[in-house]
């Protein structure tokens, strides 16, 4: 059996919205009933059957929807695709890692064959059949990272490693949670990272960055990262802020189940073989509060969390606004007993 794929929107009507196989499957980001920026780095392996870790590189029902809002976002604004010059061998490499996991993961829906050098990759969901030389960029309709990312959900940002540091030097990055990859482009870790509040006072990213340029070819690591979005919409990008921005002043008392979404990234880290770069694949999931109440341990725990969350963070996250109403809300659907360990549901 294959996946159903759903026909939605992320914007505009926003029709988007999950079926109960996909809530139960959603990666809730809160192991305990209080959150403070960590580390929180751990080895990306395969994880239970049904899943978002069943597979390494995920696809779910939403795979064709989200590639449509990609080239949208694309035919609006082309930097949101930068590779530099140096890159074009980590893109040849992301290529193969994307194929290889797709095609493995999901061979219902992805093809990948090889004879040497000529690949022909057959992609069913988008009705792609293209055979290409591998190396060779004349022989495909975009540079190889742009190529295969039109393809694959999720943003992807690609870092050199050189100087004892990384530098985000590609990217694909078109459902990103406020930050700008034309901004970023060419920046080093912690450059990028300069307006996390808290994390930098605490060591993290200094802790962060010698794992990372640690990883090993083969031995990729993950870690869930979490904001809140007004409305199911991908691209809340700075360059679109005009357009996202002002749906933080329409939460109600009314409507707060419906339009405020938990956005969860499942961030990964995977040593690239020939470039010697690193890959950060930066998975998007979506929630609507309505949805997620529907399992008691995540309406609990989530009221505890917002509620109790610092300020700087709540600030950083952009929940300042609509916190008070979220939060009483949350409280109804929280009786006060305790909840089990861990992320699942009960």
């Amino acid at each position: 059996m294959g996946i159903t794929f759903r026909k939605e929107t992320f914007r505009d009507d926003f029709t988007f919205r999950n079926s109960p196989e996909h809530i139960r499957r959603f990666p809730f980001p809160f192991h305990e009933d209080s959150y403070m920026y960590a580390v929180n780095i751990e080895p990306h392996v395969v994880g239970p059957k049904g899943s978002v870790l069943e597979n390494l590189i995920d696809v779910d029902e939403h795979y064709v929807s989200e590639m449509q809002d990609r080239a949208l976002v694309l035919a609006e604004d082309p930097l949101r695709c930068q590779s530099l010059p140096h890159m074009t061998l980590a893109g040849w490499d992301l290529l193969e890692l994307l194929m290889e996991q797709q095609a493995l993961g999901y061979p219902e829906h992805f093809t990948l064959t090889r004879d040497g050098d000529r690949w022909r990759w057959i992609n069913r969901p988008l009705g792609i059949d293209d055979t290409f030389t591998f190396g060779d960029v004349s022989t495909l309709p975009y540079g190889p990272m742009e190529y295969i990312t039109r393809q694959s959900q999720g943003d992807f940002c690609i870092l050199d490693q050189r100087d004892g540091n990384l530098w985000m030097d590609a990217g694909m990055v078109t459902t990103q949670a406020d930050w700008s990859l034309d901004f970023d482009i060419g920046m080093n870790f912690f450059e990028w990272h300069a307006p996390v509040p808290l994390a930098h006072e605490k060591g993290i990213f200094v802790r962060a960055l010698k794992f990372l340029t640690n990883i090993q070819q083969g031995k990729p690591a993950r870690r869930l990262n979490w904001t809140m979005t007004i409305n199911p919409r991908l691209d809340t990008s700075p360059e679109n802020y005009h357009k996202w921005g002002p749906d933080r002043t329409t939460v109600t008392a009314e409507n707060v189940g419906d339009k405020v979404h938990l956005r969860v990234e499942l961030q990964s880290f995977w040593r690239l073989p020939r470039s010697n770069g690193i890959v950060f694949p930066i998975r998007c999931y979506l929630i609507k509060m309505d949805e997620l109440v529907t399992q008691p341990k995540w309406a609990r725990r989530l009221h505890r969390v917002i509620r109790d969350l610092p300020e700087e963070l709540a600030t950083y996250k952009g929940l300042t606004r609509y916190r008070p109403t979220l939060v009483e809300w949350l409280s109804k659907l929280d009786d006060g007993s305790p909840t089990s360990p861990g992320f699942g549901p009960d």
